[in-house]
């Protein structure tokens, strides 16, 4: 029995729970299609995971640990999984990735879009200082269709790097009654990366009104 079987065992058909860490401790790619129409829960506030992207450094050019290069912002993609890896990017956003596979495998998987599915409230204040009622359409539309939106709408930033995923303050929750259909594609912005470019390591719930580009 592997890891993950023995956690599905776990969850005794129960409708929702925290899940745990081995969850992470499993092939990239298989935790960045399986996170899909998992919750994100965040100081109250709950997301559908509707998006994401698979890094894996040891073989993946548009991953920030290539090759295994280590330095001191990503080191935290070396340490065990199912801890946040929160970079900046343009100055000014951030991205939420969570870090997957055994010590010393550098690969994680970007939380490229989300669905604010309570305490909208909270997340509306987060993203744009004013209340939900306050919100134009084009708002509503972009509220959290990208990596930025999703860190600024759950206020993540650079202080939550290294954090674990599976504590109370920030976790993420099984969801056993959802069906959906995933499409996968290449990832976004990474036209440098060579060959790595044209992988099929980006991930999407097939008509979901969220999913950052269709």
């Amino acid at each position: 029995m592997n890891v993950y079987t023995s956690y599905k065992n776990s969850l005794k058909k129960k409708e929702k729970q925290m899940l745990d860490k081995s969850f992470f401790n499993r092939p990239t790619l298989q935790v960045a299609q399986d996170l899909l129409g998992k919750s994100i829960v965040r100081n109250n506030i709950k997301a559908t995971i509707i998006e994401t992207e698979a890094y894996i450094g040891p073989i993946d050019k548009a991953c920030h640990a290539y090759n295994f290069h280590k330095t001191t912002r990503n080191s935290v993609m070396f340490q065990e999984y199912a801890i946040a890896y929160i970079y900046q990017i343009y100055g000014m956003y951030h991205c939420f990735n969570i870090v997957t596979e055994k010590k010393g495998m550098p690969c994680a998987v970007l939380i490229r879009a989300i669905d604010i599915t309570n305490n909208n409230e909270k997340a509306s204040y987060n993203r744009y200082h004013k209340p939900l009622t306050n919100l134009s359409s084009y708002q509503l539309k972009n509220f959290s269709n990208g990596p930025g939106k999703v860190c600024m709408s759950l206020d993540l930033n650079k202080s939550h790097n290294g954090i674990e995923v599976i504590s109370n303050g920030l976790y993420i929750e099984e969801c056993l009654s959802q069906s959906f259909e995933i499409v996968k594609s290449k990832r976004i912005n990474i036209d440098y990366a060579s060959e790595a470019k044209d992988f099929l390591w980006r991930f999407y719930i097939k008509g979901n009104k969220n999913v950052s580009v269709i």
